[in-house]
């Protein structure tokens, strides 16, 4: 089979047990790999209302079918399973080496299932798997549980694994890899904690075959000149993901003081180029990317001096800068490297601490239930410190590690209204009210408040149009225009097929559709055309939000915090802005294909996706 390994690894933790078993070729058709396979297996394995942290629910790992080829940034794999911090779908994803050096073990992806009776990490190794006493890494943060690893194994290994966030449960835990590379959003590093799984161990030799090698070729180079003269690779690999803050915060919708308003003071000491004159060492790609839009950094004053690592990265600098109103950039460097070693979603953690502070500040939490700490906007240390509670469940860090969901249902008193998530995923920090088709994109990801399901930030800050899609422009960020709803759903379409073939969205969205299109049917031998490429991320789309339908989901879920559709920015460009979303959500549900009345995909839409099995779980019929 081109393209693939065929062949996925199960691994039963409760047993002990580890197996192999083909792939069927009709699902990789109409799946393609990554985030859309896993999602197929979790939907048809995982039974609905589990608990996201027992023995039923289950951890996929999944490569594209363009992960480890000689394409543009094509590094990339996808972990899906029930949430911990949402209760509904979830998909994270990481580029690095991982996801590359995984696929030439032999195989396509992983199904961890139930829970082991004692810690243990995988070793994965050119076609074979097996099971290792974990003892001796518990308890050890990321680079120490890495570095542990290759010095039992040898070279040449690669590691994912979890710090001791996810040990702890911590319910936005992530998953990283190479170190520094994170499977972020949505809680997996919890559930591989749960699973008393400590990490993966990978080492092979084997390639992906492709079917038409010279014809593939071709088209990756003339991809790879296309991008050398792209103006995002030359931001990108000039100033990083944290080019965008000045944009964002010109516009005045950078989430300050948990998103009391929209402008940041002290935008100078925090950007782009403060991050390239202070902290700055190199520069780093991940697998066949052209374009190094990671940080190596060293923080070289004050209290943190010495420390080394990578980031910040944008929503770092937003979450656990801005949001904490925090104008330190060493001491936004170190959380991000706190972060990395415990196995932290810098986003969740920055939000919640965010949360905290401004709970604090109307003294709906007070000395007596945060252990004497004063939680105040703009205390640096503070932030740092709770980092540390968060991660090891410490005092008032056993609170924050729940996330600001759990956090405003426990501490009550109108504190729902500025808890900033959807569905339970703490917002990226991008105001809507400063651009207000960003906040459909955030109601309505299957995955909760996301960025990258729709990373429709790009278009109504720069208003440039995505090669990957047609009329992706935004006539007027400050309107409500029902028509625009439609980029939404493209948006989700083509950036949900990336996390299908494995392919870095930065890039994805950079290229035209039919560059891509061109890829998949060189490497896999198959007819596959731009009916295919819209098709595939539609058809996954529709699948996750099944599963959450399943799940109880309804359309009060796909909606936007209080605070955003009653209080008005006071600031900026966007002053006096609020958020009226009920006209976009309905034409979203109108170009999607569903019930208005229930927020589910019509029998008619399951059908023209060639998912007319979902019928009976959403119809009854």
């Amino acid at each position: 089979m081109f393209s693939y390994m065929g062949k996925i690894l199960r691994v039963n933790l409760s047993e002990g047990r580890v197996s192999e078993e083909d792939i069927p070729e009709s699902w990789l058709k109409k799946f393609l790999g990554g985030g859309g396979l896993a999602t197929k297996y979790l939907y048809d394995e995982v039974k609905k209302g589990i608990d996201p942290l027992g023995p039923e629910n289950k951890l996929i790992f999944m490569t594209g079918c363009l992960t480890g080829t000689p394409s543009p940034s094509t590094g990339r794999y996808s972990v899906v399973a029930k949430s911990p911090l949402t209760d509904f779908w979830a998909q994270s994803n990481s580029a690095g080496f991982w996801g590359s050096d995984f696929r030439k073990t032999g195989f396509d992806g992983i199904i961890f299932e139930g829970v082991s009776p004692q810690p243990v990490y995988l070793v994965v190794e050119d076609g074979k798997a097996e099971l290792k006493d974990a003892g001796y890494i518990w308890g050890k943060s990321v680079p120490e549980t890495t570095s542990l690893i290759k010095e039992k194994l040898g070279k040449g290994f690669n590691v994912a694994c979890i710090g001791i966030a996810g040990e702890n449960l911590v319910k936005y835990a992530a998953i990283l890899n190479d170190e520094h590379r994170a499977a972020g959003r949505c809680g997996m590093g919890a559930v591989m904690g749960s699973k008393r799984l400590k990490a993966i161990a990978v080492k092979g030799t084997k390639t992906v075959e492709i079917a038409n090698q010279a014809a593939f070729t071709e088209v990756a180079k003339k991809q790879y000149a296309l991008l050398e003269e792209s103006i995002l690779k030359i931001a990108m690999e000039t100033f990083g993901t944290a080019v965008v803050l000045d944009m964002v915060n010109v516009r005045g919708g950078l989430p300050t003081r948990n998103w009391q308003t929209g402008t940041f003071a002290n935008i100078e000491k925090i950007n782009a180029t403060a991050i390239n004159e202070k902290i700055l060492v190199d520069r780093k790609n991940c697998f066949a990317c052209p374009i190094k839009c990671g940080r190596v950094t060293e923080i070289k004053t004050g209290p943190y001096a010495g420390s080394k690592g990578e980031g910040p990265e944008y929503e770092t600098v937003g979450a656990c800068g801005a949001m904490c109103d925090i104008d330190d950039l060493e001491a936004i460097t170190k959380a991000h490297y706190l972060c990395d070693d415990y196995g932290l979603d810098t986003i969740s953690a920055g939000s919640t601490i965010g949360f905290a502070m401004e709970c604090y500040e109307k003294g709906i939490l007070t000395k007596s239930d945060t252990g004497g700490l004063e939680i105040n906007f703009g205390d640096a240390a503070i932030m740092i410190e709770l980092i540390h509670k968060i991660a090891k469940r410490e005092g008032i860090g056993d609170l924050l590690a729940e996330g600001t969901k759990r956090m405003a249902e426990k501490l009550g008193k109108g504190t729902e209204r500025f808890a900033m998530h959807v569905k339970g995923l703490e917002m990226p920090c991008y105001d809507p009210r400063a651009a207000k088709i960003t906040g459909l994109g955030f109601m309505v990801a299957n995955r909760g408040g996301d960025h990258i399901t729709a990373y429709i930030q790009a278009p109504t800050f720069l208003n440039m149009p995505f090669l990957i899609i047609e009329e992706s422009t935004i006539e007027d960020i400050f309107a409500e225009n029902p028509q625009e709803a439609k980029v939404v759903k493209d948006l989700e379409d083509a950036l949900t097929f990336f996390d299908c073939a494995g392919g870095c969205k930065f890039m994805g969205m950079s290229l035209a559709a039919e560059e891509w299109v061109e890829l998949i049917a060189h490497a896999t031998g198959w007819k596959f055309g731009i009916d295919e490429f819209r098709k595939t991320g539609e058809r996954v789309v529709n699948l996750a939000r099944a599963y959450n339908i399943r799940e109880g989901l309804t359309p009060a879920d796909d909606s936007l915090p209080k605070r955003l559709l009653e209080e008005p920015l006071p600031e900026g460009p966007a002053a006096g802005h609020v958020n009226n979303p009920a006209p976009l959500l309905e034409a979203y549900y109108e170009f999607r294909g569903w019930d208005k009345a229930t927020g589910k995909p019509t029998p008619e839409k399951l059908r023209e996706l060639d998912l007319e099995e979902l019928i009976p779980d959403m119809w009854g019929k």
